[in-house]
């Protein structure tokens, strides 16, 4: 199962529905893949957070940073998550999603460009994702 970035940000953001998220992961019993870009997206928006915590418009430290990094490390490590490699083949299934299912042409599903690189890496490795929200329930890869 592909984990896309919303999903790790949930589960560590002890959002709402962090534990029906992580109950689900448990009762999958293959294993877990990420990518480079699912990392990236995962810390940015667990520093954002922490900036929030802080008050409006206060800018992020590198300390933030570090500290998002850490915990996104930790829970992909703790899953034994695997790295997917974002090469040529899913850079092209990425500009397929976008086309098919991307916020640019209006599809339902509203994929960005983060979502759009996690529909491929999936798409590419024939997994379903792991996610919050709706946006891939709109897809043939919903989970």
């Amino acid at each position: 199962m592909f984990i896309d970035a919303s999903a790790i940000v949930a589960i560590i953001g002890l959002e709402d529905d962090a534990d029906d998220l992580m109950d689900r992961l448990t009762q999958h019993d293959g294993q877990f893949y990420v990518s480079a870009v699912v990392r990236m997206e995962a810390v940015l928006s667990l520093t954002r957070q922490f900036a929030e915590v802080e008050g409006p418009n206060k800018p992020a430290t590198p300390a933030m940073l570090a500290k998002a990094r850490q915990l996104v490390d930790q829970f992909i490590g703790d899953l034994a998550a695997k790295e997917t490699v974002i090469g040529d083949d899913v850079g092209t299934k990425a500009i397929d999603a976008a086309q098919r299912y991307g916020k640019i042409v209006n599809h339902p599903a509203k994929l960005n460009m983060g979502d759009c690189f996690a529909y491929a890496c999936a798409q590419a490795n024939r997994l379903r994702i792991a996610y919050k929200g709706h946006d891939f329930s709109e897809t043939d890869l919903a989970w």
